[in-house]
């Protein structure tokens, strides 16, 4: 029995349309950006030898091939010669001297000979398996499985029921036996959806094709862009090779007003409108996102409607996880590399002109061509590109800054007067200073924390308090701007109204929620969530979420316990060396450790977070992702910046002071920070989980791939046949797959990112420059990744960046509040200006390290405190030391200490930064907000003009409806 695919199947036949009334022909196409200057997959040309016989692997093209080089790994000619480690290469070179008589020449030509033919012939058979035997019809979607010799009945009774549903629904299906593949065991289903069931689904998708050309994109340019054409630069695309598209109108397609689109003209002769080209009206992109929506709902059981729906058998999907099918993917449209020049001879493919223009790492310096990265692989990845490259570009002023900041400490360091007197003057350097922990330390001299007040001063100074202001500035600039280039992006891509009107209900949630209603809007009965299960879905949620949170707070606590105790054992440990060192080591040591539980932790609540996310059943897959980023996120913010906000605002803090530690943490004495403060161990905590987080991301996602695809590519061909045609649907599926969030760690990766770009950048000035670099690696990483690594992802469809703006400007409010408090309560900027101003004799920064410091009696410390070795032969009889802090003995109380006057006007000063830096902040950011439209006005004038053509391509439908309705009746 027939079953329409899950989602469609209350669609009235009344909006499905004739098929039979569209007359169509197969000629050329006019679409932007189609087809390309050079028509590559035109066949004709070449004389192919296609052996005959039904299943035969002979009925595609054969090939001289003995082993071509694995996927990834291809190279120029003399490499894919290559064959058990010998080089079998020739140089092409007809005009070369020979050494030998007429015979050898004769040779050596022949050889090149057959070389080029070898090679040429391999790139006819290669595009020749891009389409069915018939060589006409292109390949949509490819279904690959290993049945091996003992498969389970309930696959291949899956499979049967599925593929008889999909060419019930209108799809055209090819199968390719395992003794036609390379490697001997895999089978390939091709798929390829015709004409009529392309229309017909087109228009049930809304799909937006070109209605007229953008004729007013010339006019609205400004008199600078205009100015800005003429100045030649480095870092645009050569013209040559990649010109410049079309911009059209668009209007969701419709069949009964096919007419009207570009790519249609009127034939006099036969009086109608016919397709210039019926196969590339639509790109190879929209084609495979139409299909896919039918594989995505069609039924893979014989069991009635219902219980297929609460049992979810349906989709792809589901058989792709089960191992029904091992992979299920669109195909690339050729080669990524060539043999040839680019420029000269023109592109074999679009795949093989983004691996030259965007992926190449030689190209790391241009523009990316980001209208062809979202004709190849969609919307959805075309748009993270363009916010990729859009932060990247915003990264460099401010990278700049904080670089000029970084220098000015490198240059004024020996001017410093606080480190000056630690390191330079006897007096100051010689103080006794009190034990850093309980016992097992004893004394030691201020002048041994030298090396740690140099190191303070390069991210402690007047320039990064300067520079945080103008990186809350510059996110606040960010946000701004990029709301207007997302408007842009919106209007050129049409996807500006994809969420409310175009995007479809997920197949998930509608065989999964039983409860239906009539939808108020589009009056047809659909799946229904009550507002009493939401809440209780959403409640269970919460609280699986705060339990899991406290877990990442669990490990942060035990990290912070390993710092304690490390601290302890290295201060008390003989050799001087580690001694002086000892914070230093174990900051490093806890940084390191932290980072391995961040990745650990990583993987673990991604899982945690999908299965919440489902149990909630969002409708649409843009909610599911929305809801499943913010889980992620939350334990994503926990888990990378609970330690560093530790450092930042709680170490050192609560201490307490000589005599009367705070033991409140299971009875031991807290954490102290260095007299010179904790600003250059928060600089060390970022910058090893920042930098560190970025290497190994970026090792993971060049060497796994590769080595993935490496494996699979050697595995294929181990069989050497010269019958078999290494096809492009095997090399496809050899390539490693996406991974099953899609873009989601991509995105995850580069917020964070940002966020210790601007949430720490007080402490840490050079991370927007780490940013910068790290992420023009990173486009050129995923560019390749996408390209060559990885099977061709569908090409899905998204209106923005999603939730992911939101988390960016929460993240920017958060980084306000951050680098105030950073720079009041962690950095010594206030205490130094209190003494210069309020306190120094002479207006300077001279004798601010004794004023920094407080002195206290030995024989007040409490029994623990007491330190084991005293050192008598180095600092004698100790009857006081010194400890960070504003205290003094109260003269009427012996052995109590208070808080001076000093504290207090320090806290004062304190509080009155931040709250004078959180008002001009939000000041400015108020400001650039109303002066900064969200949208351009050109792009306004656009979409107004672009809604006036659709309401005229309406009138004209029907006019012209009318017109034939007239010819008929009078004929």
């Amino acid at each position: 029995m027939s079953r329409a695919p899950i989602g469609f199947e209350l669609q009235e036949e009344g909006n499905r349309g004739d098929p039979a009334l569209i007359n169509v022909t197969q000629i050329n196409v006019n679409y932007p950006g189609y087809p390309p200057p050079n028509n590559q997959t035109d066949l004709s040309r070449f004389e192919i030898e296609v052996a005959p016989g039904g299943s035969d692997p002979h009925l595609y093209p054969s090939v001289s091939e003995k082993s071509p080089a694995p996927i990834g790994f291809e190279g120029q000619v003399q490499d894919e010669l290559k064959e058990n480690g010998e080089d079998n290469s020739v140089t092409v070179n007809m005009d070369s001297p020979q050494e030998g008589g007429d015979l050898m020449e004769k040779e050596k030509k022949e050889e090149e000979a057959k070389l080029i033919d070898r090679l040429t012939q391999q790139m006819i058979n290669e595009k020749a398996t891009l389409f069915f035997r018939d060589g006409k019809k292109k390949i949509d979607y490819v279904l690959a499985y290993e049945p091996g010799d003992n498969e389970d009945v309930k696959k291949q009774q899956r499979r049967k029921t599925f593929e008889k549903n999909l060419i019930e629904e209108g799809l055209e299906l090819e199968h390719e036996g395992k003794e036609s593949s390379k490697n001997g065991k895999t089978c390939f289903t091709k798929v390829h959806i015709p004409w009529e069931t392309l229309t017909r689904y087109a228009e049930l998708l809304n799909v937006k094709m070109p209605l007229a050309e953008n004729d007013m994109e010339t006019q609205l340019e400004s008199c600078f862009e205009n100015c800005w054409k003429m100045f030649p630069s480095p870092f645009e695309l050569d013209e040559d090779v990649l010109p410049t598209e079309t911009n059209y109108f668009t209007a969701p397609f419709n069949r009964s007003r096919m007419d009207q689109y570009i790519g249609v003209e009127y034939k006099k002769g036969e009086g109608q409108f016919v397709i210039k080209d019926k196969d590339t009206f639509f790109t190879n992109a929209q084609r495979s996102k139409i299909c896919y929506e039918i594989l995505s709902r069609a039924h893979f059981t014989e069991m009635d409607e219902e219980e297929d729906r609460v049992n979810k058998k349906f989709g792809v999907r589901k058989l792709v996880d089960n191992q029904t099918y091992n992979a299920a993917y669109p195909l690339h449209d050729g080669r990524y590399h060539s043999d040839h020049s680019l420029l000269t001879v023109g592109k074999d493919s679009d795949r093989h002109l983004l691996y030259e223009l965007w992926a190449r790492p030689g190209m790391w310096y241009k523009y990316q061509p980001l209208d062809q990265i979202r004709s190849y692989f969609g919307e959805k990845i075309g748009i993270y590109f363009t916010w990729l490259g859009y932060y990247t570009t915003m990264l460099i002023p401010a990278a700049v800054t904080g670089l000029i900041a970084f220098i000015y400490g490198l240059a004024t360091i020996m001017d410093d007067v606080p480190s000056s007197e630690i390191c330079d003057n006897a007096t100051i350097g010689n103080y006794t200073m009190c034990p850093m922990c309980d016992q097992r330390c004893s004394y030691w001299r201020l002048s041994d924390s030298c090396m740690y007040s140099r190191a303070t001063y390069l991210f402690d100074n007047h320039a990064t308090v300067a520079f945080a202001i103008v990186m809350a500035l510059w996110a606040s600039f960010f946000h701004e701007f990029w709301k207007r280039k997302q408007a842009e992006i919106e209007y050129e891509w049409d996807v500006a109204d994809f969420e409310d009107g175009e995007e479809t209900v997920r197949p998930e949630y509608e065989a999964g929620v039983k409860r239906r209603r009539t939808n108020p809007v589009t009056n047809r009965d659909e799946p229904y969530v009550p507002q009493w299960s939401k809440c209780f879905r959403y409640f269970t949620s919460f609280s699986v979420l705060v339990f899991f949170l406290a877990l990442v707070l669990a490990a942060v606590f035990s990290v912070i316990l390993y710092r304690i105790v490390m601290s302890a054992i290295l201060y008390g440990n003989s050799e001087s060396l580690i001694k002086t060192r000892a914070s230093f080591i174990s900051s490093i040591s806890a940084a390191c450790i932290n980072l391995v539980i961040i990745l650990i932790l990583n993987q673990f609540y991604q899982r945690v977070a999908y299965v919440l996310t489902e149990m909630e059943q969002h409708r649409t897959l843009t909610e599911w992702e929305d809801a499943f980023t913010f889980k992620m996120f939350l334990f994503q913010f926990v888990n990378f910046y609970s330690s560093i906000f530790y450092i930042a605002f709680f170490k050192g803090k609560f201490v307490g002071r000589p005599g009367d530690y705070n033991r409140s943490l299971l009875d031991k004495r807290q954490e102290e920070c260095d007299p010179s403060g904790c600003l250059i161990e928060l600089c060390i905590q970022l910058g090893i989980v920042m930098v560190g987080k970025q290497i190994i991301n970026n090792v993971k996602e060049i060497l796994i791939p590769k080595l993935m695809v490496w494996f699979r590519s050697r595995q294929s061909l181990k069989e050497t046949s010269e019958e078999k045609v290494y096809s492009r649907w095997e090399q496809d599926y050899n390539l490693a797959s996406m991974p099953a969030l899609g873009l989601f760690d991509e995105y995850l990766e580069m917020v964070i990112q940002y966020g210790f770009v601007t949430i720490f950048v007080a402490a840490f000035p050079l991370a927007p420059l780490f940013a910068l670099i790290n992420n023009i690696i990173e486009i050129r990483v995923d560019a390749y990744k996408f390209t060559t690594q990885w099977k061709r992802p569908l090409a899905e469809r998204a209106q923005d960046i999603g939730i992911w703006f939101g988390i960016l400007r929460g993240i920017s409010a958060i980084a306000v509040i951050s680098n105030a408090a950073i720079i009041a309560f962690t950095s010594e900027f206030i205490p130094k200006l209190v003494y210069q101003y309020g306190y120094s004799p002479d207006q300077t920064l001279s004798g601010y390290t004794q004023f920094s410091l407080s002195n206290f009696k030995v024989q007040y410390f409490a029994r623990e405190s007491v330190p084991d070795d005293k050192k008598m032969d180095i600092f004698g009889n100790v009857t006081q030391c010194r400890f960070r802090g504003y205290f003094e003995e109260d003269s009427s109380n012996p052995g109590q200490y208070d808080f001076t006057m000093a504290f207090w006007h320090i806290l004062a000063a304190k509080l009155a930064f931040v709250v004078i830096f959180e008002n001009l902040v939000v000041f400015c950011t108020w400001l650039v907000m109303y002066l900064v439209p969200d949208m351009p006005y050109k792009v306004k004038l656009q979409m107004l003009r672009e809604n006036f053509l659709s309401k005229e391509a309406l009138f004209n439908a029907e006019t012209i409806q009318k017109q034939r309705e007239r010819s008929a009746s009078n004929n």
